[in-house]
């Protein structure tokens, strides 16, 4: 993982996930912050001081040969990007973003988060799974009917729970919270896939919580819109790495 050893400090400290997660900003798990809300304010009135470019960075998480999957942050704005890059790409192509006004992250399917987690902790065994990669990145992922929803949310739990200082008993994160922004099951999200074997997704009126995600058509062809084609490279340089830790390569998909 390419990131500021500041962000390494802060992945056990509950302030950073109580902002990270927005339960801050009355988000799920609020209603446990406890005594951390006074510690909030004080740090809210901290950043306001402070150049809002110290509270910038991004970090890469590496899926194999030159393909990277890239967390935007601002904690400044409470604002965060899902970006890839591959070997190809000038620049990195935005695959969602999660902030407080105008918030779109559903980029992944929970399949391929798990995918693309696996593959980091094949390349680098100190980023095991489930652990940093998914805690992190699980806020661009949502589940649907066909997923194992409870494996899912097992899996999140566990990532954060590795995270947890041993002595800490107060608010922390948990898969059950992220489970309360990220369910789709029963509102009419359908996913298709196009001839080159892009997925995306549409949702119909029959639905109680809109599906925020520029994931909603397949490629145009015409370099707009939802970024197949870097995702897709992504998710084979995955496949190829998780494939290629097995030693029979039996674990190589599809």
């Amino acid at each position: 993982m390419t990131a500021p050893s500041v962000l390494q400090e802060s992945l056990r400290d509950p302030v950073f996930w109580a902002r990270y997660t927005f339960a801050h900003e009355e988000g799920p798990g609020a209603d446990r912050l406890g005594d951390l809300e006074g510690l909030l304010d004080d740090d809210d009135d901290d950043d306001a001081d402070e150049d809002a470019a110290d509270s910038s960075l991004d970090v890469a998480f590496e899926v194999g040969d030159g393909h990277h999957v890239v967390l935007s942050m601002d904690a400044s704005v409470d604002s965060y990007s899902l970006e890839v890059t591959t070997p190809d790409s000038a620049e990195p192509a935005e695959l969602g973003w999660d902030d407080l006004a105008h918030w779109h992250p559903y980029a992944l399917r929970w399949s391929e988060l798990d995918l693309i987690c696996r593959a980091i902790a094949a390349r680098d065994p100190q980023l095991q799974h489930p652990g940093v990669p998914l805690a992190l990145l699980c806020r661009f992922a949502a589940v649907f009917d066909d997923d194992d929803v409870d494996q899912a949310v097992a899996a999140v739990d566990e990532a954060y729970v590795a995270l947890r200082p041993p002595q800490w008993e107060g608010y922390w994160p948990c898969g059950a919270d992220w489970l309360e922004r990220a369910d789709f099951r029963g509102q009419n999200v359908i996913w298709q896939r196009d001839e080159a074997g892009n997925l995306w997704a549409h949702q119909d009126d029959r639905h109680d919580e809109p599906f925020y995600s520029t994931r909603l058509g397949p490629d145009a062809g015409t370099g707009d819109g939802f970024p197949h084609a870097p995702l897709r490279a992504v998710l084979n340089a995955a496949t190829a790495t998780v494939g290629d830790a097995r030693p029979d390569g039996a674990g190589r998909s599809r």
